[in-house]
């Protein structure tokens, strides 16, 4: 509609009498003209169309679908700017408290077992009789079997396992929290969405009302419209029940809501390509060298170090002491060395169910490499495609949803378009809009799952936050807005 359209029916509306009516036609009119030429509807709330002055009115503003154009640029904020602050409040958690604690407690384990095995053992002796006597005596064993050794290395080993799954168990705590970081964020993009797809509902209601009081549209089509804003209202509703979720699940596990976070797809996509183009061979070394496997080799060679204390705690260690004995005026002192026979029983068996140990350990870990590698490999073959989908998903919607959205807005209050034509296709650009919320999602849940349970979250984030953090402030828009201060 131009303005020499509109200036013809003022016209012919003076003219048929119809003043009253007309002022308010011709604000309908004025807004279908100003949404024809900008990306926002102008709709008059007043009820009554008798008070149409300029002071009381109030004019409301929506987007065409919410959908927010591919000109503008979300901020984009580097890990290092926003983790260090949740890394702080991470680690003041108290289930990380309580592994600090048992790291300590591993390193006072093998302090103490690295001590000596015996002590010396002294005995005093006293007889009386018609020549009374006297005898001292001093006795110590001798680690013959190297159990001390044995004990020092085994607390070692265990004090390694327990850091490895220390630190795994971390990995995994931590890309739960990051996680639910991401699902929270995407919550409230749905839910922003949500509002905005509402607030636009009714703005287009208005139209509506005022159309069919032009004659322009059916009384059928406003009950579709009024159809669509009960919709929309439920789908506020459901929004806003699934961000208290995603609330409450962070405040669960990081006790507080307001964390700062950024989106990290960027990130994601970086450590993908360098996974994919790394060669062969030293693909193979890095996964042979997951932090996931760390904990598994130490078993094995636990299972060693178990056997050399079998072999140590069953040795014959032998006994050497010392006695000075008087009685009467006679002094005597006296040497003797004791060493057990192991004749009856040589511990054979024991050292055999060891030696099975190895073997059990050495199977287990080629397992738990096995199912590691092939997680890997899905890894690595699943993200690209989600990553390629999601880079398709913002070329299409954000561009050329927004563009048919304006369109379709157009043609409709033209009247081009039917109104089940006009709500359906915009259904379809709002359903595109979240499915690539979901694969957003997907993409988050996918990596943080496979880096926590590989072990790889926390030397990833320390080995590149201060990398990351010089990276250029500005990245193109992804889903929505992202910054979640």
């Amino acid at each position: 509609m131009n303005k020499t359209t509109l200036a013809r029916t003022l016209a012919c509306l003076f003219r048929s009498g119809l003043l009253s009516c007309g002022l308010v036609l011709a604000a309908g009119l004025l807004a279908f003209a100003l949404a024809a030429e900008n990306d926002t509807l102008e709709v008059f709330l007043e009820t009554n169309p008798l008070e149409t002055k300029a002071s009381e009115t109030k004019v409301f503003k929506a987007q065409s679908l919410g959908l927010p154009a591919k000109e503008t640029d979300t901020p984009y904020v580097a890990f290092g700017q926003w983790l260090p602050a949740l890394l702080t409040q991470f680690n003041q958690l108290p289930e990380v408290q309580a592994q600090l604690t048992r790291q300590q407690q591993a390193e006072l384990a093998i302090q103490a077992a690295d001590r000596a095995v015996y002590n010396p053992e002294l005995g005093l002796n006293y007889q009386n009789a018609d020549t009374d006597s006297y005898s001292l005596g001093l006795s110590q064993t001798l680690d013959w079997g190297d159990k001390r050794g044995v004990a020092t290395k085994r607390a070692e080993l265990e004090a390694k396992i327990m850091f490895a799954d220390i630190g795994l168990e971390r990995n995994q705590m931590l890309a739960e929290r990051l996680l639910a970081l991401a699902e929270q964020a995407q919550s409230r993009k749905a839910l922003t969405f949500a509002e905005q797809q509402l607030r636009f509902t009714k703005a287009q209601l208005g139209i509506a009302k005022q159309r069919l009081a032009a004659g322009d549209l059916s009384n059928v089509e406003l009950q579709l419209m009024q159809l669509e804003l009960a919709t929309n209202t439920a789908d506020y509703a459901l929004a806003e029940q699934a961000a208290l979720v995603a609330d409450g699940k962070v405040i669960e596990l990081l006790g507080d809501n307001n964390l700062a976070f950024s989106e990290f797809i960027k990130e994601i996509h970086v450590f993908v390509t360098q996974a994919k183009q790394a060669p062969a061979p030293e693909l193979s070394t890095s996964k042979s060298a997951l932090p996931a496997l760390t904990s598994a080799y130490q078993q094995v060679l636990l299972a060693r170090v178990n056997a050399m204390q079998v072999k140590a705690d069953t040795s014959a260690d032998p006994t050497i002491s010392l006695g000075a004995e008087k009685e009467g005026t006679d002094n005597k002192l006296g040497v003797g060395v004791s060493i057990p026979l192991q004749v009856r029983n040589n511990y054979s068996e024991l050292q055999a169910v060891a030696d099975k140990g190895i073997a059990i350990a050495e199977q287990g870990y080629l397992a738990r490499e096995r199912v590691l590698t092939a997680k890997q490999k899905h890894v690595l073959y699943a993200l690209p495609r989600l990553l390629e989908r999601y880079q398709d998903w913002r070329e299409l919607v954000q561009v050329s949803g927004a563009k048919a959205a304006k369109s379709l807005s157009q043609q409709w209050q033209a009247g081009d378009v039917s109104t089940s034509e006009y709500l359906q296709s915009r259904r379809q650009l709002a359903a595109s809009y979240l499915v690539g919320l979901n694969l957003e999602t997907a993409i988050y849940q996918s990596w943080l799952t496979w880096m926590g349970e590989s072990g790889q979250l926390m030397p990833f984030l320390n080995g590149t936050a201060e990398q990351i953090s010089q990276a250029p402030s500005h990245m193109p828009n992804a889903a929505a807005r992202t910054v979640n201060q």
